[in-house]
């Protein structure tokens, strides 16, 4: 009975952890994804081409992180 008191203490610590960092994550996420946008955009003033494209590339991901962020936490709410 202990153990499963021990263990029922840990998933309700996990969960209420959860709440908390997945909208931070999803906030810094996009924080990110702002920054990786305006040093693209800086890169391509300098004639960095390529590299803007790259960065636009990262832009794109963290975009598909944050939507999976933001399901998670859509199925977290349930």
């Amino acid at each position: 009975m202990t153990h499963n008191h021990k263990h029922d203490q840990t998933a309700s610590d996990d969960l209420a952890k959860l709440r908390i960092l997945l909208p931070h994550w999803i906030d810094h996420n996009d924080e990110h994804a702002a920054s990786f946008r305006e040093w693209a955009e800086r890169a391509r003033e300098i004639g960095l081409e390529a590299v803007a494209k790259q960065m636009e590339v990262a832009v794109e991901r963290m975009a598909a992180c944050g939507e999976a962020l933001a399901a998670a936490l859509k199925e977290l709410e349930k």
